[in-house]
């Protein structure tokens, strides 16, 4: 498909805004990462009791299995079936994102609602720094 040059230009300033302003590039991680990663299959897995551990570190926390018991620390925390479900959930909630991003009205009203205003207020902001 040939983009004319009004559609060029539109995409090429949304770029530019984004990629000019360090607060609409955060604003607009923590929106993606809203639209997709929350509410996606992930919720479901989340949903399930978390231990308690009196250690602090968990050390002192085991999962029984008919096979003996395993330190948590070891436990695999999904199935193969649950990541598979959670990917294909995240890549289409991704996709839909980007088709919204990309879209060359739709995505210059978002990029300018995120000039103005935090979508996720409640959500730290992100770092170049890596936290793990």
């Amino acid at each position: 498909m040939l983009l004319n040059n009004l559609e060029l230009t539109m995409t090429l300033e949304t770029a530019r805004t984004i990629t000019g302003n360090p607060q609409v590039l955060q604003r607009l991680s923590k929106y993606l990462a809203q639209q997709c990663f929350r509410n996606t299959e992930l919720e479901d897995l989340h949903a399930g009791i978390t231990p308690s551990s009196k250690t602090g570190d968990y050390t002192d926390v085991l999962v029984r299995s008919p096979y003996g018991e395993i330190p948590w620390a070891r436990v695999s925390r999904l199935s193969d079936e649950e990541m598979k479900a959670l990917m294909i959930d995240v890549v289409n909630k991704t996709y839909r994102a980007l088709l919204v991003l990309f879209d060359d009205r739709l995505g210059s009203k978002l990029i300018k609602i995120l000039e103005e205003q935090d979508l996720v207020p409640g959500w730290n902001d992100p770092t170049t720094e890596s936290s793990r």
